[in-house]
């Protein structure tokens, strides 16, 4: 009877967990009701600008500020690291309350100072980012008949010689009727139940409404500074305003105040909560890159399946032929031809640089981890745009995580280099623990010194410099040196050949080796350049990129494509008699990293022409320099390990004395 009583719990348990796997959302957070008439905050962001690449404080510039001071929400480390400083503002509504000629306040004089700030901003083409429930403000613009989606509004602009900021802001507040099924609770013990109703006892609930939109229109209207004296916040103008977004009437000039005013106006849409961050997640272009991404996986996939079909028919028939011939004539064939079966006592020697091999594989093992589960994560709507900074949180905590994964590779490959030696396995975990950290580190310090030069928000602020080098030093090393402890206790793997003490002599090639490997990196560009360009329009030019299914797709791809390249390689040179296949095999499949970095620059000078002063431009290339590190370390790890497991299976599967 127990039994059955606790089966009776398991089965209770396993249907609690569907149904909350059925009822949570996703892509987002939980929707919030809220009753008519209750107050609504909008909060800031960084002022941005595709034109500098340097975000600001909102506050930075002579905005109005709230009553109760200006308090930062709460933030995530990757909010912290992506630049992001959510504040609140001066801005609140009332839940399905139409408001129009709200007084917010008026500056004081703006100084010299201020006076050329605000000018400048508006010359770099700084928008002011505002956030309702969760929701960025978004702008619509009409251009040859197109309606074009924009994220924020601009300070001002520019016509003629005169600057004209945006000072009156036109809300509106696209809600959606709260949808609650009135279910019963069911309340007993033993064979009796208790039906208790959720409704009122009046029989009638207050209908509730969700935030499913928010819409921003920047005007430019000039106000008497003279009408505003005697105004406290959330006053009403004394005179009308007319929001005319086609035309600019309030000129900044020096020792001038500015009046900021707004009003909103609440809309109820058929958009349902879940489908809210559509109108964001739709990009420009989606038909071509739908179609570009599907035409490059279709190529891609004919032509890795042409070299793995042939390569695969070369060795066999190589392997046949030498296995169908008897001793002797295994002996003469060796004498007379050339080819890999000749290097088979030199194939396994040490290469040059062992422990700096071991540590850049074992890194490569954790960034392409790290890679391939947040992707994973991504795709299934674990962090989606409502969540910020959860992605970059996500990769941070699973690069540490799989510190484990690079320790373990890299002292056990250690080991199988030196036939199972474990001495040296400590020094080899911290080259890993410490390689790709050490040059990220170095890379993002020299960038932060120009961010704080240039006070942006985008600077990573000294505490927060702090709590990363003790995530470095007391999660990731530690979990480092475990796998390496791991790794120094499992067996190695063994030669299935000998070899020699003296080196063979490697003769002389038609073509330098080198430019093989380095031309070998353009068919693994082929799989994702066509996604690369989606990916820095995301990064560089404020896009929101959302197709991670699509990214796990080429990320896969890119696996195949760059073990299928290096494979050919490290089997071309063998036949050539030249047994130093183990960094070429890892550069073979990483050489794809230069062609990004070449595809950065032709982004920068040819997408990113705005782009202006050389503090921005440093900053785009420092990124570029670390994100095509971690690639090539990801890439050549995938084509040294491929090449090893490819060389002992050829070497293990022919006959030798």
């Amino acid at each position: 009877m127990r039994s059955f009583d606790k089966f009776k719990i398991w089965v209770l348990l396993i249907c609690l967990v569907f149904e909350l796997g059925y009822g949570f959302y996703l892509p987002g957070s939980y929707p919030h009701k809220y009753g008519v008439g209750d107050l609504l905050n909008v909060k800031v962001n960084s002022l941005t600008s595709i034109d500098t690449e340097l975000p600001y404080s909102y506050y930075s510039l002579p905005f109005c500020q709230p009553q109760e001071g200006v308090k930062d929400s709460a933030e995530n480390l990757g909010e912290l690291l992506m630049g992001d400083r959510i504040e609140n503002s001066p801005y609140r509504f009332k839940m399905y309350t139409n408001e129009t000629e709200i007084f917010v306040c008026q500056t004081k004089p703006l100084s010299g100072e201020e006076f050329k700030l605000l000018k400048k901003r508006i010359d770099e083409m700084y928008q002011v980012n505002l956030i309702l429930d969760n929701l960025p403000a978004i702008r619509y613009t009409r251009k040859e008949g197109y309606f074009l989606r924009w994220t924020g509004y601009p300070v001002g602009i520019k016509v003629q010689d005169a600057y004209y900021v945006f000072n009156h802001l036109k809300f509106t507040v696209l809600v959606h009727k709260y949808e609650e099924t009135n279910v019963a609770r069911v309340m007993g013990t033993g064979d009796g139940a208790e039906v208790i109703s959720t409704v009122g006892k009046d029989g009638s609930e207050e209908p509730g409404y969700m935030v499913v939109g928010f819409e921003v229109v920047p005007c430019s209207v000039q106000h008497v500074p003279d009408s505003a004296k005697n105004l406290k916040m959330y006053n009403k103008y004394p005179t009308p305003i007319k929001c005319d977004p086609t035309t600019v009437a309030m000129a900044i000039k020096e020792n001038e105040p500015v009046s900021f005013t707004y009003e909103v106006n609440f809309v109820e849409s058929d958009i349902k909560w879940p489908s809210r961050w559509d109108a964001y997640l739709k990009m420009e272009g989606a038909k071509v890159h739908w179609f570009s991404i599907l035409n490059s996986l279709m190529v891609i996939t004919f032509l890795a399946g042409i070299v793995l079909v042939i390569f695969l028919r070369t060795v066999r028939r190589d392997l046949t032929r030498y296995e169908e011939l008897d001793k002797e004539a295994q002996a003469q064939m060796n004498e007379e031809l050339s080819g890999w079966k000749l290097v088979v006592s030199d194939v396994f020697r040490a290469p040059s640089n062992p422990g700096l091999l071991c540590a850049m594989v074992g890194d490569g093992v954790q960034i392409l981890g790290m890679g391939v589960v947040t992707i994973m994560f991504a795709a299934l709507g674990f962090m989606s745009p409502a969540s910020r900074g959860t992605l970059i949180t996500g990769m941070l905590f699973f690069y540490m995580i799989l510190g484990v994964a690079a320790g373990y590779v890299a002292v056990r490959l250690w080991r199988t280099i030196f036939c199972g030696d474990h001495k040296g396995w400590i020094s080899v975990s911290w080259k890993a623990a410490c390689f790709f950290p050490g040059i990220a580190f170095l890379i993002l310090t020299t960038l932060n010194f120009l961010l704080w030069g240039s006070h942006s928000t985008g600077a990573i602020p000294f505490s927060l410099f702090v709590v990363l080098i003790l995530l470095w030093f007391c999660i990731s090393v530690p979990l480092t040196l475990v796998g390496g402890y791991l790794g120094a206790k499992a067996p190695h793997i063994e030669y299935p050949v000998r070899t020699n003490q003296i080196p063979r002599e490697i003769p002389p090639q038609k073509y330098p080796s080198w430019l093989l490997v380095l031309g070998a990196g353009t068919l693994p560009f082929g799989t994702l350049f066509i996604e690369l360009f989606f990916i820095m329009s995301s990064l560089w030019m404020g896009r929101v990129y959302y197709v991670f299914g699509f990214l796990l797709i080429v990320m896969i791809l890119l696996v195949v494509v760059c073990a299928e390249v290096s494979l050919v390689l490290t089997y071309m040179h063998l036949c050539v008699e030249d047994w130093k296949w183990w960094w070429k095999s890892f550069f073979a499949s990483g050489s794809v990293a230069i062609y990004i970095f070449l595809y950065s620059v032709n982004y920068l000078i040819f997408d990113l022409k705005s782009l202006s002063g050389p503090v921005s431009a440093t900053l785009y290339l420092g990124y570029s320099l670390f994100m095509v590190l971690a690639i090539m370390l990801a890439t050549g790890t995938v084509g040294f390990l491929s090449s090893f497991w490819f060389v002992h299976y050829l070497f293990s599967s022919v006959k030798l004395d």
